[in-house]
């Protein structure tokens, strides 16, 4: 099979489709231009007049493109440090692997950088190359800071968001908080009143604090309205950047599984077998619920490269083994790709549905782009992947034109 050499302004593929209500069996996915007409049953598709479709391999399934809310780049590219042609190498292979909708993740770095970096991405954003920025950082919990350098770390300063705003004309869409520093809730005002999504993380607050900050953001994004959408913050990668869950000291860990399965927040995992095991992934599926888990990559510029140094941001990351890590052993970012964590997450007995749906539908709705992306339904963009039964990816569609791979 190899539609990719074969764009076009319309056409249909038959196979296994997994749609937003169920696993069809016999399905067809039809579009025309970026738009898709048709995704159901094949008994309910009239083909006359259309082009015959490129056979795809025995059990091919048919699922929605993917949607990472936290990634820092890949193929040599870093999305915080690199120029536009870094960016778009970084952006293209990660479309080319799946995830057909991005946000492109900065790390903490100088302010004259990070406002580079949200200019450079905000002109990328308007371009439709990614979904908008999401801000790791600046403003973290030092002592859990993770790979970002701790010289760049500052205390909140709304003032610097409205600046980051303005630089990124309006494509910040998320931002990596910690809630225990002092002005964190003068930050969280700002970032809602200027429609930013407040993303808790790399924090050592306790659970009560924790729990708070969240309720409370919850609370004002729904005042704010935020589009129609159901309102919710963000958990950055839940269990990394936090202190772990202890049965005399639960942290943040406890509260953010509390508002997961209260449907008051989404939490991240990164499912990529090293940042957190793979049967707490199926447990946290099991006690949150999958509408309440966004599956994510934390993927960086290392992604789809071989073991060797790079860049996350600053800092220089050693991968060995498909590992990143600093030269102190701390975990920076991932090497995986958001349809690999898709793969690990069913091997460890998420079911294939969950794990599709937190990586596409849950994503696409904390964006607020569930009637664009996330979903292989009529009228939304034509973004889709075929994929073997084991998950191997097959071919990329994306707005309606086949990826080069």
């Amino acid at each position: 099979m190899n539609p990719s050499a074969r764009s076009r302004d319309r056409g249909y593929l038959r196979g296994t489709l997994l749609t937003p209500d169920e696993l069809v069996p016999d399905g067809i996915l039809a579009f025309e231009g970026d738009r898709i007409t048709y995704a159901g049953p094949a008994g309910g598709f009239d083909d006359a007049g259309w082009p015959a479709p490129a056979p795809l391999p025995a059990g091919a399934l048919i699922l929605p493109g993917l949607v990472d809310l936290h990634c820092h780049g890949a193929a040599g590219g870093d999305f915080t440090t690199s120029d536009a042609d870094g960016v778009r190498r970084a952006a293209a292979f990660l479309h080319a692997a799946g995830t057909t909708t991005m946000l492109a993740s900065t790390v903490s770095a100088p302010r004259a950088d990070l406002l580079a970096a949200a200019a450079r991405l905000g002109a990328l954003a308007r371009e439709g190359l990614v979904a908008g920025i999401h801000a790791e950082g600046p403003f973290l919990a030092p002592e859990r800071g993770g790979a970002q350098d701790p010289a760049f770390l500052l205390p909140p300063d709304p003032a610097f968001v409205d600046e980051l705003i303005e630089a990124a004309d309006s494509e910040l869409v998320t931002m990596t908080y910690a809630p225990e520093l002092p002005g964190a809730d003068d930050l969280v005002d700002r970032l809602i009143l200027r429609g930013v999504i407040p993303s808790l993380g790399h924090t050592r607050a306790a659970d009560e604090v924790a729990a708070e900050a969240l309720e409370a953001a919850r609370d004002e994004m729904e005042e704010a309205g935020f589009g129609g959408y159901a309102p919710r913050p963000t958990v950055t990668h839940l269990f990394n950047g936090m202190d772990p869950l202890h049965h005399r000291s639960p942290g943040a860990v406890s509260a953010c599984l509390r508002a997961a399965r209260s449907g008051g927040a989404v939490v991240e995992l990164i499912a990529d077998g090293v940042h957190v095991d793979p049967a707490l992934v199926r447990t946290v599926f099991e006690l949150v619920g999958a509408p309440n888990v966004a599956l994510v990559s934390d993927s960086t510029s290392a992604t789809g490269l071989g073991d060797g140094t790079y860049r996350l941001g600053a800092a220089d990351v050693v991968v060995r083994d498909g590992a990143a890590r600093l030269d102190d052993g701390t975990l920076a970012g991932s090497t995986a790709t958001l349809l690999q964590c898709v793969r690990t997450a069913v091997a460890a007995g998420v079911p294939l549905a969950d794990a599709v749906g937190s990586a596409t539908a849950v994503p696409a709705d904390v964006l607020r782009l569930a009637d664009e992306v996330g979903a292989l339904r009529r009228g939304l963009r034509a973004d889709a992947l075929v994929v073997s039964e084991d998950l191997d990816l097959q071919a990329v569609l994306r707005g309606g034109t086949w990826l080069p791979r």
